[in-house]
């Protein structure tokens, strides 16, 4: 595994129970810069206590802290990376051609709810649904979060892509290796090629 899309930080917690002890994990809270980086990142830590995972949160909430080599280091020596919820856009405009944002796209990668949107080639727009361009990181699918009927809707219409929509809700788990995705939890997950439902296969 390679990537990690969780719904929540439940969904998350629950995934992978047994798999992250002693693991080395950095938790990078950017797209929770505006709500509070220090408490996202502590409520990850607190909730990956039990499984006894070695902790670290870097406090990448800006252009600057997304060029800093240290940071970049440590990144690059973690098992697992994880990201929190939040702004995705503010996190696509920090990672976005920063050293940081490459070690990030070479990483093992947990992404918890909206900031999964920035990691493929194509971005849902949380302002209106429209497809915008991400970073880039992964391939295979367009991950986006539930919106308004309507806004789904505007979405899948302009959205014209050969890769599926995926909408991940609270209790949605997938993930990918080698650029193939898999659902590991459906709760909460629909699939989608234009207004058709799809699989991933």
């Amino acid at each position: 595994m390679t990537t990690l899309v969780a719904g929540s930080l439940r969904a998350f917690i629950d995934a992978t129970v047994g798999e992250l002890k002693g693991a080395s994990v950095v938790v990078v809270p950017t797209a929770a810069a505006f709500v509070g980086a220090a408490r996202a990142a502590l409520e990850i830590a607190t909730a990956l206590e039990p499984t006894g995972a070695d902790v670290e949160a870097l406090m990448v909430i800006d252009r600057a802290g997304a060029h800093e080599a240290a940071l970049v280091d440590r990144v690059a020596r973690a098992d697992y990376v994880v990201l929190s919820d939040g702004a995705a856009l503010h996190a696509r405009a920090v990672w976005r051609d920063s050293v940081f944002g490459d070690a990030l796209a070479a990483a093992r990668l947990v992404a918890i709810g909206s900031v999964a949107t920035v990691l493929g080639s194509v971005m849902i727009d949380p302002r209106g649904g429209a497809p915008t361009i991400g970073l880039g990181y992964r391939h295979g699918v367009v991950l986006t979060v539930p919106a308004t009927s309507e806004q789904l809707e505007r979405t899948r219409r302009l959205h014209t892509g050969d890769e599926p929509l995926v909408v991940v809700g609270a209790r949605g788990v997938l993930t990918e290796a080698d650029g193939r995705w898999r659902v590991v939890v459906a709760d909460d997950v629909e699939v989608t090629r234009g207004v058709n439902a799809a699989g991933l296969d």
